[in-house]
């Protein structure tokens, strides 16, 4: 595929640039709201603004100063407002975690974008929320699942993701009419409609707790600043696995953390660049 970034304005502000909201975090994991906020933010988007509880909040502003915090008492009003929502990382599955997704699907509109990952996931295959979430005919989303999560959405077993990837990506993406991004060790990415793309870059030192926080981060990122989704999918795991193999060359597979993949996000951007630039 051949990827184009998103383009840089000499006469434009941050609202140019998109504005994320980012649903994520609770009390026993911070750290996938910090990561999936911050990724977002270092790949180009304008704003983002993290809707969850107050010790979160506290947690997440006392290691950086660059997002917007909100009260979940702040969310639905605030989906109206935001150009595209990530939702999920880290968010827990609890009595909390529900209500939020739940008005999450029934307030954004059909054509807002929406990233779904980790515990979004893990809700929206139930009954109930699959019920209201394919009642509502959303247009522009993209599930992150690894194949566990795969196996929960498809009521499957773990063995059979594992051994068609493809197949299931796709049974995902037209159950749910959603651009799917199954996490393996090619990461493989199918639409509603038909088109695909095998990743080829990563390597061993994405298999860590928080790596996808980034990943989700990095997509919800690009499509803020008004990629097709589709392509913002594609370009995302591209850069975030390509995150992962400059790191390496640095700390070796072993060591890399996933706050190391945001720290590299300059340097895969800047390779792409340089790979664009000699075509």
């Amino acid at each position: 595929m051949d990827f184009k970034l998103p383009k840089r304005l000499q006469n434009s502000n941050k609202s140019t640039y998109g504005r994320v909201l980012n649903i994520a975090g609770s009390d026993f994991m911070p750290g996938a709201a910090y990561l999936s906020s911050v990724s977002a933010l270092k790949v180009g988007c304008g704003y983002c603004f993290l809707c969850s509880t107050q010790l979160v909040i506290n947690s997440v502003s006392a290691q950086t100063q660059n997002i917007v915090f909100l009260p979940v008492q702040k969310l639905e009003e605030n989906i109206k407002l935001a150009d595209v929502i990530e939702i999920g990382c880290g968010l827990s599955t609890n009595k909390n975690a529900k209500k939020l997704f739940k008005t999450t699907i029934n307030t954004i509109e059909k054509d807002k974008p929406l990233i779904i990952d980790a515990d979004g996931l893990n809700i929206l295959s139930q009954n109930e929320y699959k019920k209201i979430f394919l009642e509502r005919q959303l247009s522009k989303v993209i599930i992150t699942p690894h194949p566990k999560e795969a196996s929960r959405l498809l009521n499957c077993k773990l063995e059979d993701i594992i051994s068609d990837i493809k197949g299931a990506a796709k049974e995902i993406s037209n159950i749910y009419d959603c651009i799917t991004v199954l996490k393996t060790n090619n990461t493989y990415i199918y639409s509603p409609e038909g088109k695909d793309y095998t990743n080829n870059t990563g390597n061993s030192a994405l298999a860590k707790a928080g790596s996808g926080d980034v990943l989700t981060g990095v997509i919800t990122g690009l499509v803020a600043q008004g990629m097709d989704i589709f392509e913002g999918a594609c370009l995302g795991v591209y850069l975030h696995g390509l995150c992962s193999q400059i790191a390496s060359q640095d700390f070796t597979q072993y060591c890399v953390m996933a706050k190391d993949l945001i720290d590299y996000i300059p340097k895969s951007i800047r390779q792409l660049q340089g790979l664009q630039s000699s075509d």
